[in-house]
């Protein structure tokens, strides 16, 4: 056997399977690789996306969060001040209602007084009355000595 056929033969062979290899082996392969390059590459994205939006939606939250908390604190805080202004309210009426209620009890006290010393009047003029007609032993006529009666009254 010569070493140059053998050679020359398997060379033949290497290019042929070569050949064979880069144009029916070779193409579906690298087309297999880049397609799953690329979908390697969309799920790197789509990872980088779906991290992004996760970022971007706890950062709504967050703001949403603070938010609802600064609106729950200003109402809060009106709330508050409503009940201060309901107090003081209150206060105000109650402070103007007692006063009213003492002026009332004032007057009524008032007449009270008038009425008593008006019938204290009147039964100390029937003493004084009855106290003369015991004294003077006589009967003290009352229409006939009304305006000496009404004089003692208003002594009185």
């Amino acid at each position: 056997m010569n070493l140059n056929a053998t050679l020359f033969a398997q060379l033949v062979v290497f290019f042929v399977l070569a050949w064979f290899t880069m144009r029916f082996v070779w193409p579906p392969l690298t087309k297999a690789l880049d397609e799953r390059a690329k979908k390697i590459a969309e799920g790197l994205a789509a990872a980088e996306r779906g991290k992004h939006d996760l970022e971007l939606a706890a950062k709504r939250s967050a703001d949403a969060l603070r938010e609802g908390k600064e609106k729950s604190a200003d109402l809060i805080l009106q709330a508050e001040k409503r009940a201060q202004q309901i107090i003081e309210e209150a206060k105000t009426q109650a402070k103007v209602e007692a006063e009213r209620i003492v002026a009332s009890g004032k007057a009524d006290a008032e007449q009270e007084v008038l009425r008593a010393r008006e019938q204290l009047r009147d039964q100390v003029a029937l003493l004084a009355v009855s106290g003369a007609e015991k004294i003077l032993r006589r009967e003290i006529d009352a229409r006939a000595h009304a305006q000496l009666l009404a004089d003692i009254q208003q002594d009185l």
